[in-house]
Parts: structure tokens; sequence; C-alpha cells
């Protein structure tokens, strides 16, 4: 059944969760009657429960009546057996289920299921509240004994004699989680101060000034880009700390540094039974938890009719505000009789692609069952030491088959149709020839379980609908899986290759099986594309997977921005360094007025996401007037401030300096050590933003290098710069200080912001076109730093970004990958794994929301936003509109965009040909000589 649409409610905390509880048998309702509704709970006291929204449904699914919620500002404990009781009427006399949702500040409260009387009540009165008594529940058994299991022949069915569970629908979170995610502006909102008149610097006295190399880039050829960056220590002024506020929760130690912001954080963080998802399947920790109460590790996988909306509210240009998959739907559980409650669970090998996960039952010195997660993997596999399996479902099953060997002798299959309709594969590949593989017996509307003793592995997978040969797609690859994947790239001019090939264990002669997102089958090399099959599952965010047999992958990018360099640039005009003499003019006036403003106040803030902006912002100024203005008195006048606070950062000596994390190998901020705030600086001492941060800072470098070359070899400015680019970008797998490539995914095709967070939603990133400016900074960096192989590398991360942002985040009007009542918003807001809701985390304007998938307007802007987009998007939104409304920086991000498809009506405005420009219109890391500069080159002169 269908999850429906819920209304944000404004009266909860941010952290709300809804829940769905499903009420006792349904009963004929009479037109007009009222009827009464109530929630007991478990216990005397409550203080969880914030709200109930009680609804009617069909037997369908489908929603008769929509009201209001009750009780909305009740957060205080609940000191009764029941909530307050309502009544809702009946709009028809069709037979009705009662579901009540609540919502609350945590997930885990004491309730039973809901209840709801057959008894009308008059309008202005209630109903006693039912008993907890009376609420519908449901046991089953979760283990027999050895000898009442089957000894099934081939093609054996096995049918359940009890209903299935009663409660099947899972929960969803329909509001943001804001754990490190502050409210504050993407810039700093403070008037912009000046330091009086600007005092130009004598020239003659500075030396030999000036870049050694063009910038102009036509050709690169690098047959490895995953070369090391740098492999010493942080620099000597970088301090170490052993004592980060996140403990290192069930991680076995490892030799490679760890990895912060992968998919599978949630396992050590929080409670460790938030999900992770794979795609297709999402995976965790029943923990004693849900329709089962199991112990093992839980699969799902849910369909587009699953999914919970809300509608579109002014802010959206499309028919939905969000969707979200529901959680803690259990399709299968893969458990066993010994894990029970004492069961712990553990992380090992934590890589970029993979991890090892471990349950341990109580006593037990090694783990019960390794589960080994690869991003994309067909098959979930348990890998059983001496354990009795026992497979469980929240879903129920219907009906097991035992269809026999599928692998000569080695590999046995059963067939497990479950109640919703959907048939799951389950595969047994025992250790030894000695075990009963054919002893699954079905104990119970939820439980299967297996002989004792049994050592080996277990795989799982779920057959998509009307898909008629995925069955022997499964057979042909089972029994072999992925623990770990391997990278290689190189670069030849504009082609990009990298290949993905994955280390396997079981039976190695098998093929394997993984799934594939929309992005890596448009650009999959011809060899790849033949291992692909028509074996499809939708994803939760990343629209349908398609399963791929091979052990490698190879993939193709044709069309490398090499050629884009500090200039403004564009795929059909490349670099743009020569402007009109007009241009040139109110670019040196406005590069006067901004280099009197106080940069040093401007760039050290106390936060390393605004200093890196405002570096970025002066750095660009510098640039425009030394390169395309030929101003070289006014250029070196900044660079030397420029320099000077650079240097600060250098040094560590601002407002919170960088300490280096010994836990998990990083260069964080202190404040959250001093101050206890996880949230601080965006939640980078957590590993928040780390690519948003410093790859302003790589580009600022670039600058100041190229203009200066000899700063690169002055201090410890190279090795300062190359330890925030192996912070968030390491290009190799055993650096002793670094993990590789901690904010991008290789496989997702784009970073993740958040860091050390338990979120039930899985990691998330909302600015797309920050996680580009990274890249764009790591191929900068590298262009200047000569290390040919991180520009290479780069470059290939933008050609990557380019083709899986139109995917995920921008969105064409032809875009099929997300559902179509989505797309509509043309951005995606804050895309998770298991949600997109197109909002930010400061504020639900439509400037902000889409001007965040803007900024900074850099070269690489051209790249990832097209003219076809941003036209597309300033029509849905009328932005021509929007933006005169606005009196703050969004105005200026609004207004640079349009360079990309008007640049005759963005010089205007940065020009003030319209009377309409003012510096307090310019965010605080954008600066009006570059936009002169970047509407000019686009051809805002004609």
């Amino acid at each position: 059944m269908p999850l429906i649409a819920l209304p944000k409610n404004p009266s909860l905390p941010q952290d709300s969760i809804h829940r769905r509880f499903r009420g006792p048998p349904t009963f004929k309702s009479v037109d007009g009657v009222n009827y009464a509704i109530s929630i007991p709970t478990s216990s005397t006291t409550n203080p969880y429960v914030a709200s109930v929204m009680p609804v009617w449904e069909l037997p369908d699914g489908q929603v008769e009546a929509f009201p209001s919620w009750i009780n909305p500002n009740t957060l205080n404990s609940v000191n009764a057996a029941t909530l307050p009781t309502t009544t809702i009427q009946s709009t028809s006399t069709s037979t009705f289920l009662v579901t009540v949702f609540v919502t609350g500040s945590q997930p885990g409260w004491p309730l039973t299921n809901a209840a709801a009387s057959n008894t009308p009540v008059a309008p202005s009165s209630a109903s006693p509240a039912v008993p907890a008594s009376q609420a519908t529940t449901q046991t089953f058994a979760t283990s027999v004994p050895q000898e009442s299991l089957s000894s099934l022949t081939t093609s054996a069915v096995q049918n359940v004699t009890a209903a299935p569970p009663a409660d099947t629908t899972g929960s969803i979170q329909t509001t943001l989680e804001r754990s490190g995610n502050p409210s504050s502006q993407p810039f700093a909102t403070k008037p912009v101060s000046s330091t009086g008149t600007l005092s130009l610097v004598d020239t003659s006295t500075l030396g030999s000034i000036g870049p050694t190399a063009s910038a102009n880039i036509t050709g690169l050829q690098v047959n490895d880009i995953f070369q090391p960056i740098a492999t010493n220590a942080p620099p000597p002024q970088i301090s170490s700390r052993s004592d980060h506020p996140v403990p290192r929760l069930g991680i076995v130690p490892q030799q490679q540094k760890l990895e912060t912001n992968k998919f599978y954080g949630n396992f050590y963080l929080g409670d460790q039974s938030a999900g992770t998802w794979t795609h297709p399947y999402s995976i965790a920790w029943s923990k004693g938890a849900g329709e089962t109460n199991s112990w093992g590790m839980a699969v799902s996988h849910t369909e587009r009719d699953q999914l919970a909306t809300a509608p579109a509210t002014s802010v959206d240009a499309g028919e939905w505000a969000y969707f979200v998959n529901p959680v803690g739907i259990q399709s299968l559980v893969l458990s066993a009789t010994e894990l029970g409650n004492g069961t712990t669970l553990t992380t090992d090998t934590l890589e970029a692609f993979s991890v090892n996960v471990n349950l341990i039952a109580d006593g037990d010195p090694s783990p019960t069952i390794t589960f080994p997660l690869v991003q994309g993997m067909a098959f979930v596999t348990g890998v059983y030491n001496d354990a009795t399996p026992l497979l469980q479902s929240g879903l129920g099953i219907q009906s097991v088959t035992y269809t026999g060997s599928v692998l000569n002798g080695t590999t046995f299959k059963y067939t497990a149709l479950l109640a919703n309709g959907f048939t799951w594969l389950i595969y047994v590949t025992p250790s030894s020839s000695g075990y009963q593989e054919n002893s699954f017996t079905l104990i119970s509307p939820v439980a299967i379980q297996g002989a004792s003793g049994f050592s080996g592995f277990i795989q799982v997978a779920k057959l998509p609908a009307n898909t008629s040969d995925a069955e022997a797609v499964y057979d042909g690859s089972a029994g072999a899986y992925a623990t770990a994947v391997n990278i290689s790239g190189s670069v030849e001019d504009t082609t990009g290759t990298f290949s993905l090939s994955w280390t396997k264990a079981g039976t190695t002669s098998q093929p394997l099986l993984i799934f594939a997102l929309p992005h890596h089958i448009s650009s999959f090399a011809s060899d790849t594309s033949a291992g692909v099959t028509d074996v499809q599952l939708v994803t939760a965010t990343k629209g349908y997977s398609t399963a791929v047999c091979g052990d490698r992958w190879t993939l193709l990018e044709p069309d490398l921005p090499i050629t884009m360099s500090f200039a403004p640039w564009s795929p059909s005009l490349g670099s743009v360094d020569t402007l009109p003499a007009a241009a040139i003019t109110a670019i040196n006036q406005a590069g006067a007025v901004e280099l009197a403003e106080d940069i040093a106040q401007q760039t050290n803030t106390g936060s390393m996401y605004y200093d890196g902006k405002a570096l970025a912002k002066f750095a660009a100024i510098v640039y425009v007037l030394h390169e395309l203005a030929d101003n070289d008195t006014l250029a070196l006048t900044g660079l030397v401030e420029l320099q000077t606070a650079f240097e600060l950062h250098v040094n560590n000596n601002q407002t919170y300096p960088l300490v280096y994390d010994t836990c998990r190998g990083g260069a964080v901020s202190i404040s959250t050590y001093l101050n206890g705030n996880s949230g601080d600086d965006f939640g980078n001492t957590y590993y928040n933003d780390h690519h948003f941060h410093y790859g302003y800072f790589l580009y600022a470098a670039a600058v100041v290098g190229y203009i200066n070359p000899s700063w690169l070899q002055e201090g410890t400015n190279k090795a300062w710069v190359d330890m925030l680019a192996r912070d968030y970008a390491n290009s190799i797998t055993d650096d002793s200080y670094f993990p590789f490539s901690r904010m991008f995914d290789w496989y997702n095709g784009h970073s993740w912001a958040e860091g050390l967070f338990e979120s039930a939603d899985g990691k998330n990133e909302e600015s797309s076109s920050e996680d580009t400016m990274a890249s764009y900074g790591v191929k900068m960096w590298g262009f200047v730093a000569g290390d040919t192989n991180m520009e290479a590398r780069g470059n290939l991360m933008l050609a990557i970004q380019a083709r899986s942002l139109s995917d995920y985040f921008l969105y064409l009007d032809t875009n099929a990958v997300e559902p179509a009542q989505f797309t509509g918003n043309k951005v995606s807001g804050i895309l998770f794994e298991n949600k997109i809701d197109h909002t930010t985390y400061f504020g639900n304007e439509v400037a902000y929301i889409e001007g965040i998938h803007m900024l900074p307007l850099m070269p690489m802007s051209t790249l990832i936003r097209s003219p076809t987009f941003v036209q597309q998007e300033w029509t849905a939104y009328e932005l021509g509109a929007v933006a005169p409304t606005l009196q703050s920086g969004w105005r200026g991000i609004l207004m640079a965009n349009l360079a990309i498809v008007d640049a005759g009506a963005s010089w205007e405005f940065f020009s003030n040909a319209t009377g309409e420009f003012g510096l307090g219109l310019l965010d605080g890391g954008a600066s009006w000589t570059w936009y002169l500069a970047w509407s000019a080159a686009l051809g805002g002169l004609g």
C-alpha cells in the first residue's frame, strides 16, 4: 500500500519523524457519521509524541479524508494511557481502514498499533479511548528445533498458514534533519567595509612578478591520473589531536585512513540502526526492532508507488515539493538464531566503495555474519560462521519454493514470494558439502530457518516485475560477490577514461552482477555496454538502476573541459581573455573600489567557508585586473593584500585554526573542540562540506601561484594547499595521512556534503554548483602546481559532474531519470540518498533554492548549467520578476546566472546602465569586477 502525502507540520521540531500505525480490521462507515480515533501507548508516560493525524483509507490505499494535525503543540509528556481522543467524519459509505500518523522528536517512542472505534459518536462528543489491549498485535515463531526442519525435494513449495504482519508500510522522515546543518546563509551578510583610499604599490619594488606559463591549455596526456598529490605529513604549524568528539563506534582498526562521508556512515554513527543505501537496495541493522524484532541485517527495496510526497507550494514549479521513500521496511532480513539482545555491530575495511559490516552474537569472539557491502551490488550477501540461518520478512512470506542446485552442486536456490506480491531469490552456498542445503523451512509467515552449523554465504536479490529473464540473469552470477573496488583512469586531450574493477569472492569463476546508475549507462565503453542486461530496479533517488554483467566497467567522458582556465569560459566560446575597451574601463573602476575594501576583515571571519569564499573573491579580482584589464599596478596592489590574507591561514593564525585529526585523518577546524557545537562552521570539524570550504582555497592559491610563481616555493605555501587538496580530493588509497577521495563519490558521480552525522535518509548534498567549484579548484591548482595528474583528474571530475548533475540535480524538461512530478522544480534542492526535498537548510525562498545551485558563477558554471537549462529555469520561476524584488546578494547571483543566456541584460545590470546596481547586491564570495568581466566575455557588449 502506498504511503500518502503529508503536509509538513510547522509546529514540530525540524527532526520530527512521521510514523504510520495501522488500526484494527476494516469496518463499514456510515456517511456523515463521526467516529472516535485514539492512540494507545504502551506506558503511562510518552514524552515523544507531538501530534497525530487520522485519515480514512480505502482498501486500495487511496485517501478519503485529509484532516488537519491534531494537538500540534503538544510536546510535553502525555501522562495518560492514551493521547487525546478525537473524531473524524466519514464522507462515504464504503468500507474503510483507519490509519493514524504520529509525529514526534524521536523515532523509537513506545507506541502500540493505532486503534479506532467503530462506534458512531455525536459530532460534539468523543468516545472513550480504546484500550491498548485492543490494538492489533501479532506474534510469530522466530525459531524452531532442528528436528522440526524440512528435508525438501527440488521444486517443493511451502505455504503459510497464518496472516502476514499488519503494518508493512514503514515510516517517513518529512522534515529536514538539521544536525550539523545550521540555518546560516551561504555567504557572509555583514556590510562590506572599506579601508579608505586605496594605496597603490610601487610595482618596481616587487621584483619579477607575472605568469611564466600560458593558461591557454590545448592538450593534456596522463596515463594514470591517480598518482599521489604528496605523501608527507601536514605542515608543522598544523597541530594534531586524537580526541575527536565523534567516537569511532565499532570500527575495527585499519591501516588506511577512515572514510567519513561515504554511504555506510550510519553503521558507525548514532545507534547504528539508520539505513545505508547501496542502490538499488537499502540495508539497515534491525537491532531488535521492526515487524520482525530481528537482530539481523534488513534488506529493503521500495517501488515508486510507495513514495510519500507533498504537494507543491509557492516555491515549487513542479507538482511535488518533495518525495521520500519509507524506511524501516524489512523486505528480507539475513539473520541467525544465535543473534539476539547483546548482539554488537562492527565495521572493518572501510574503503571508498565498500565496507564489511559484522554482526557478533553476545559472547562470541568472531562475527556470526559478515556483510560485504559494495555500491551497486546485485546481491546482498551474508557470510555465515558456524551459525543457524534465519531469514525473516517484515512484509510477510506467502510461499517458499526450493529450486535446487543452480551451480554445479555448490549453490542452491530458493524463491520467496512475499505478501506484497514481489519475489526474492535466495541463494545458499555452503562451504561444506555435508550441510543440509535443502533444510530451509518456512516456520512462520515471517521466518525461514535453515539447519544449524552453517558456514558459507547466503545471497538475496529482488526480482523486478515484468522481466521474464531476470531470474536467469541472477542465476548466471549467483555464488560470486564483490568485496572491494579498484579505480584507475587516464586522460588523452579531451577524452577521459576511468575503470572500476571489482575484487570478488565466493565462486570466482562466476561473473559479477553490479547495478549501474543512469549516468553510468550513458558513458559506458562498448565492451562494458555488452554486459548490460534488461534487469532494472528503481533506486531511491537515482532513477532506475540496470544490472550489468562483468567484473570491470570502463567509462568514457569525451568532452573534458581542458581549455577551461581562469578566464570566463563556455563550451561554445572557449576561454575569453580579450574584452572590449568599454568593459576594461568599467572593470578598472570596479577593481579600484573593491580593492579598497577591508580584505583582512573579510578573509578572517571565524569560518573556513566564508574565509575561502572571500579569498576566492579577491583572487578573481586580481586575476581579471592583471590578465584581462592589463592593469598591473592595481592587480599587484591587490595581490600583495591577498598574499597577506592567505599567509594568515597558511601560518594557521586565523580565528579558528585547523588541526589534524589523527582519529580519522583530516584537517578540521578547531572550533567544535573549543565550543562543543557540532554545527560550528557548517559542521567542518565533523567533516561536513570540506569540498565547499577548501575548493575556494585551492582556486585562490592557484591564482596567486599563477601570477606570482615564486609564491609556490615560499615557506609551506604549497604543502599547506596540498594538505587541503588531500583532505577532500585525495588521489591514492595508501596515503598515511588522508583517505582516498573523501568527498567525491566516483560511483554516484558527485560529492556528499554530510560528514559524521547520523541521518535517517542517508548522506546529502545541497549545492551542486559548489561541488563543481571544488573540482574546478582541483583542476586549477593542479595546473599551477605543475601536477598534471591532479589537473587531469579535476577535468575528469568536472565532466562526470556535468553528466550526473543533469540526471539528479539539474532537470531539463526532458529529464526522464527522476519522477516527472518533481522535475518541474528544475533543481533538486537537497538531494539525500533516500529523498529529494526542494528546499534549503537556510530558508525556503525561490532565490535560495535555485540560487544555491548557481553560486559561485565561475568558468565551470557554463559546463554544468547549459543555456537550455538556464532558460527553462528562468522561465519556470519567472526569475526576471523575482530578481528586482531582492535587495541582497541573491540578486547578483541571479543576474550573473542570467549571463549564460542573456549576457546583454546581465552586463547592463552590473555596469549599472539601468541604475539598479549597488555593491549590496553582491554576495560575500562574489565581486563586481568579476561579474563585469563574466557578462562582457559571454557577449554582454554584443
